[in-house]
């Protein structure tokens, strides 16, 4: 395997570092040649001066702490259009794009356009745009690999199998902190108990919406895109234990299922690494007992109590610019929730009244779908300060 020369957007935040963490274990196969962050400067720097790339980007220009960054031996970028130059930079192999949110999606499409491997942590950018980036894809020649562990799951299932032999696509889902809570119940939820996941330690708005089940929504439309398959291929079953990633159906009535600890690094490190296997030495590779497992548990999700994740495949099915529209309230909403200011179960009702204020329209172009948002934003907002 030669030295892939990788770029590396959120490197600050949970997948960031890991990726980091790989790139340390494994320095014979990766090498960093660019960094960004959104406004950990400090935690920038140290990054920096441990990988030495040759670039680095910092996206909020109010970030305290950039003296570190602008007295460093390589060049320093500034806001969005940095994240962009990164993505493209030519010496570049592959891109991991780990930003949270909407701003990640500039940078993924501009990789992908200009031909470089993406390495995909952001949902947003196949969730807004995924008509957009996959076409992309196939004009250039670039390649998606997933970093979420339930897509990376399904596409090790794929590996090797011919196209056209699927007959579904089971996305496992832990059901979050809430999953046994009553609807009532549901409605007094504070923000440390949103944020108390039982398996994943994720950063605050995915793990709010792993609460509301949002974050599943979001994932089958990314595998819509992400795997070319229509929505009544795909399916959603709860799995608290979260050993089964993923499944994948065939059309022979044979499955196939990834199991492993819940462990970012390793479908990080497969996503990294293009498919390649590569030898861990870390806990997360302590003997897999099934006998000491005991039983795996698998339930349907009650969309009755998680309006979420109905909205978000809802969105999915309509298409067009539904989905820009319920990405763009969601981060509102989540965002008025981690401040106080929004109940838990209002989060959603704001995506709701947002996407029945917006008629989708077919998807035309990246600044088209900004413009969406930037209108999504506003309605929400708006729906937000009456909800108070």
């Amino acid at each position: 395997m030669a030295r892939t020369r990788l770029v590396i957007l959120g490197s600050t935040g949970s997948i960031g570092r890991q990726a980091l963490e790989v790139v340390g274990e494994h320095p014979e196969h990766f090498e960093v040649v660019g960094l960004a962050a959104g406004r950990n400067a400090p935690l920038l720097a140290e990054q920096a001066g441990r990988v030495q790339p040759r670039l680095i980007c910092l996206t909020d220009d109010t970030a305290a702490g950039t003296e570190a960054l602008a007295r460093g031996p390589w060049v320093l970028l500034r806001g969005e259009a940095g994240l962009v130059t990164l993505a493209t930079l030519a010496e570049a192999d592959l891109v991991l794009v780990a930003t949270s949110g909407r701003v990640g999606l500039p940078a993924t499409l501009a990789a992908v356009e200009a031909g470089k491997d993406v390495a995909l942590a952001n949902k947003e950018s196949l969730v807004i745009a995924g008509e957009l980036v996959t076409a992309a894809a196939r004009r250039s020649g670039a390649r998606l690999f997933p970093v979420d562990s339930e897509h990376s799951a399904i596409w090790q299932c794929l590996l090797g199998e011919a196209r056209g032999c699927i007959r579904r696509l089971i996305l496992t889902a832990s059901g979050g902190p809430f999953r046994t809570w009553s609807q009532e119940r549901m409605r007094r939820v504070g923000v440390e108990e949103a944020l108390a996941h039982p398996t994943w330690r994720m950063g605050p708005k995915i793990t709010i919406d792993s609460a509301t089940l949002m974050n599943k929504g979001l994932e089958v439309i990314e595998a819509r895109w992400l795997f070319d398959i229509g929505f009544d291929q795909i399916e959603v079953v709860v799995h608290p234990e979260s050993i089964v990633h993923s499944l994948v159906e065939f059309v022979d009535g044979s499955l196939k299922a990834q199991l492993g600890w819940p462990d970012m690094k390793l479908p990080i490190q497969l996503a990294l690494a293009r498919g390649a296997r590569l030898a861990r030495g870390d806990p997360a590779q302590r003997p897999f007992d099934l006998a000491a497992l005991g039983c795996l548990h698998f339930e349907r999700p009650d969309l009755a109590r998680f309006p979420c994740l109905r909205l978000a495949i809802q969105a999915g099915r309509e298409g067009g610019t539904a989905t820009a529209v319920l990405c763009a309230a969601d981060e509102v909403a989540v965002e008025h929730f981690l401040r106080g200011r929004l109940a838990f179960g209002d989060i959603a009702r704001v995506v709701e009244a947002t996407l029945e204020a917006l008629v989708p329209v077919h998807v035309e172009s990246l600044e088209q779908l900004l413009e969406i948002d930037a209108q999504a934003r506003h309605i929400a907002a708006g729906v937000c300060a009456r909800m108070v």
